[in-house]
Formats: structure tokens, sequence, C-alpha cells
């Protein structure tokens, strides 16, 4: 899936990214508000990793979504 589709569904796939990284707060997925940068930069910060690893896993989860 691609992220303008993410973006405009924002509100129904914030609970797949909650169920994928638990560490992310609600106010961490407002802030995100669909953006993949600031949903990386909210990840990278959560867990401490490193951007590249974080964009990976991004990467990873915005293709299984459905």
């Amino acid at each position: 899936m691609n992220w303008d589709q993410i973006a405009g569904q924002w509100k129904q796939f914030q609970g797949a990214a909650r169920q994928q990284w638990g560490k992310l707060t609600d106010d961490d997925l407002q802030v995100a508000a669909g953006g993949r940068d600031k949903l990386v930069g909210r990840i990278q910060e959560r867990y401490g990793m490193a951007r590249e690893e974080a964009e990976r896993e991004v990467d990873r989860w915005s293709m299984n979504l459905q």
C-alpha cells in the first residue's frame, strides 16, 4: 500500500501501527498523522534504533497492509 493511501486512511491504520509498535502512544500516532517520516521518527525515538532500520520496518509494515 502506498503512503498516500495510508495517510488518507490513517485513522483506520492507527490500530495496525499500534499492534506493530506497542511502545507508540496515542500522541505519537496523532503526531505522525499518516506521515511516513514522522512515523519513522517516532519509532526511532521509542525503540532507540537507527533511522535506516526504522525506515525498513515501516516499509515492511506498509507493504503488508491491506
